[in-house]
């Protein structure tokens, strides 16, 4: 196994590393959970600074309040970024939006006490600061201008680079949440199987957990207007990845796309180093203009590729990264619906299949259709509503099949179900929002804080 600060100067040694993710032992794939959420000021509904302002709470009063039950300061340039407790961490986003990185653990029924003990003690840590938290896709009032910078010196760099490549960067970064889920894999082939299942049914998962159709206080005319960001945020680091259904994928082919994608940043000794748009295959060589003469190590390589953002992401794991975030059952029912999928060998089979004859002009145009139009989207003539009946069949068969057992003896097939409500209704969260707004609100966006808290 390779150490961060191994010098990387050829492309083998990064090929070996991701293949250090295999894991051909079933009973030591883990499930990692993530998610994100907006934080607001119970008075107002208004955005939480860093520090705070005029007596109200800040960010940093949230993360201190974290960090007094127990978890783990993080300090970057003298501010508090981050805490760390027992394999998860709680982190910052660009806006100020709050991020649960959990723990890698073995069943949907811990990894959803995970989440469900988060957003408790959140909850609790609202009481007390008269904050709190929102889960949604797309901040549903406020605009770009409005919303505070969090003092990360990654996103300085982001910042000022993404206006240079895409439109709607800055919205990305700034205004929107997701949910996620991290997945092991037991070789190269088992990886690539998992990569294009995952990748060819990510607009599905986009519709089923749609939740950002309202933008500065209106509706948007989209069902998830997260997902419509990102096909204008960044060409090099987002997209459907066509190579991903190519003959050849493989680890190795994976490491290419990623040499391919300029880099952001480099950093020493705890100081963030602007290198946006600059090469690593150049950093390999040592001729990096912001660091020359110095080669990578291997935390640099994995620092890079952080910094792609396609709906799936390989690391030494999948990262399934399509869905907008959530209210709690969506946030327990996104890892359910993946690890259905992709950990039982019949289910992931079955999804191969379900899959085989769907072409990459099918696949993009899915894509570029799901953010406006969610569950009426349509493939090969079958809309989105029919396929995610076929598709959480074979997940609830993966679930069952698992047989991983909660405290009181039930499967993680329960999991599922406000997935199966929206397949037999057609309607996920995105249009229960705006059928609130036009009934029970009267047209009173402001009620979202309300009814969509956590």
């Amino acid at each position: 196994m390779p150490n961060n600060d191994d010098v990387m100067t050829n492309k083998a040694q990064l090929v070996e590393f991701l293949e250090t993710g295999s894991k051909p032992d079933r009973s030591t794939w883990r499930i990692g959970s993530e998610h994100e959420k907006f934080v607001f000021h119970q008075q107002g509904h208004g955005p939480l600074s860093y520090t705070g302002e005029n007596g109200k709470a800040g960010i940093r009063d949230v993360l201190n309040a974290f960090v007094a039950r127990g978890w783990e300061p993080v300090i970057e340039n003298d501010n508090l970024i981050a805490a760390l407790k027992d394999g998860a961490s709680v982190t910052l986003e660009p806006g100020g939006q709050f991020e649960l990185s959990g723990a890698p653990l073995e069943t949907i029924h811990q990894t959803c006490n995970e989440t469900s003990a988060h957003l408790r003690m959140a909850k609790e840590i609202g009481e007390e600061l008269e904050i709190g938290f929102l889960g949604l896709g797309y901040h549903p009032t406020l605009r770009r201008e409005d919303v505070p910078v969090m003092p990360k010196a990654r996103y300085e760099i982001m910042r000022s680079y993404m206006p240079k490549v895409g439109t709607m960067g800055l919205d990305m970064m700034l205004r929107t949440c997701t949910v996620q889920v991290n997945l092991d894999f037991a070789s190269e082939q088992d990886m690539v199987d998992k990569f294009r299942i995952s990748l060819a049914l990510q607009p599905l998962a986009t519709a089923l957990f749609a939740s950002s159709p309202l933008k500065e206080g209106r509706p948007n005319g989209m069902r998830s207007l997260r997902s419509h960001v990102w096909t204008d945020t960044d060409d090099d680091r987002c997209g459907m990845l066509p190579f991903v259904f190519e003959e050849g994928m493989g680890f190795e082919r994976w490491v290419d796309h990623v040499l391919d994608v300029p880099m952001y940043f480099v950093r020493r000794n705890g100081k963030y180093i602007d290198a946006s748009g600059q090469s690593f295959r150049a950093f390999m060589k040592g001729e990096l203009l912001a660091l020359p003469g110095e080669q990578p190590t291997l935390e640099d390589w994995q620092d890079h590729m952080t910094t792609l953002f396609p709906e799936v992401r390989l690391k030494t794991f999948l990262e399934m990264r399509g869905a907008d975030g959530g209210p709690t059952s969506a946030l327990c029912a996104l890892p359910a619906f993946w690890v259905g999928l992709l950990y039982d060998e019949g289910a992931q089979s079955d999804a191969l299949e379900l899959i085989k004859n769907w072409s990459l002009d099918d696949m993009s145009a899915m894509r570029d259709n799901v953010p406006k139009m969610g569950l009426s989207t349509d493939i090969q003539g079958q809309s989105f509503q029919e396929l995610a009946k076929k598709v959480l069949k074979i997940a609830d068969k993966g679930l069952k099949n698992r047989h991983r057992l909660s405290t009181s003896g039930e499967t993680e097939q329960g999991f599922l179900s406000t997935l199966w409500e929206s397949a037999e209704s057609g309607m996920a969260p995105a249009d229960h929002i705006l059928a609130d707004l036009n009934g029970k609100w009267g047209g009173d966006v402001n009620r979202i804080f309300d009814d969509y808290a956590y």
